[in-house]
């Protein structure tokens, strides 16, 4: 009896979190359609979101597609078969890893700072201040990190990609020695625009991801310091399943729309 009433609330706590951010989500497409634009926040977040984060994503992604490579080879090694390393790199970097860790490091270092900083200003009741001056919370605070977090992690994800099939051609041309025409010819020959696509279309989810929960964490927070700390861990927590989660159903539909046809182009 215990067990279902364990299992009890936390669907039922499941449900009410997920109908706050449904509510959050509501009010930033009001912001979004009615709201006053601040455009001076948007360019500061520009600038932390994207330019700030370039230097992880770019060593994530180089070392991600290094290591990609370097396994691919050990094992296509076996069947004659290196060459085609440059291929798995990056059709994985593109429809899998680019996204997919571009979206986890921004997860812990966009997603706990926006918790953090809004959570300190609900708990200093700088919210409220804000609403006492006509300023609407969500106009001033969560849409400008949401377009710019649309803005930037396009860009982040090319770069983590480039870097990565860059690592990739290093490691495999001039460490494992095959012939760089090879490996250029079988990268160009079996990547297309479908895979850029779909690195674009999981990127742009799960930039979205990363700024509701993480700014509904920050709304959300009381308790002070506490509060602050623990909607700052949750941030980084639930984004990053929530990309995860997400993922996964993102890769069966693009398989639908965006099939991988490796030797048939």
């Amino acid at each position: 009896m215990v067990y279902f009433r364990l299992l009890g609330r936390l669907v039922l706590r499941l449900f009410l979190y997920l109908g706050e951010l449904a509510s959050l989500v509501g009010q930033i497409c009001e912001s979004l359609l009615q709201g006053r634009k601040r455009w001076r926040q948007f360019f500061e977040q520009i600038v932390e979101i994207g330019y700030r984060s370039q230097a992880v994503v770019v060593i994530t992604g180089a070392f991600t597609g290094a290591v990609l490579a370097t396994q691919a080879l050990f094992q296509f090694a076996l069947v004659d078969m290196e060459t085609m390393g440059g291929v798995i790199v990056s059709v994985g970097m593109m429809r899998e890893l680019g996204p997919t860790i571009t979206g986890l490091m921004l997860a812990g270092r966009v997603g706990s700072s926006m918790a953090a900083e809004i959570g300190t200003m609900k708990v200093t009741e700088q919210v409220d201040a804000l609403r006492s001056m006509g300023v609407h919370p969500i106009d001033f605070l969560v849409t400008p990190r949401l377009l710019a977090m649309c803005v930037s992690i396009p860009l982040l994800i090319a770069q983590s990609i480039a870097f990565g099939i860059v690592a990739s051609y290093v490691v495999g041309v001039h460490l494992f020695k095959v012939p760089g025409a090879y490996w250029n010819f079988n990268v160009e020959r079996f990547t297309d625009g479908n895979d850029i696509a779909i690195a674009m279309m999981k990127g742009f989810v799960f930039g979205l991801l990363i700024v509701i929960v993480s700014c509904h964490q920050g709304l959300r927070a009381r308790n002070g310091a506490v509060g602050v700390g623990r909607g700052t861990t949750d941030a980084m927590v639930f984004s990053s399943l929530a990309i995860l989660i997400f993922n996964l159903f993102l890769t069966l539909l693009v398989q639908l729309i965006f099939p991988v046809g490796l030797g048939m182009t």
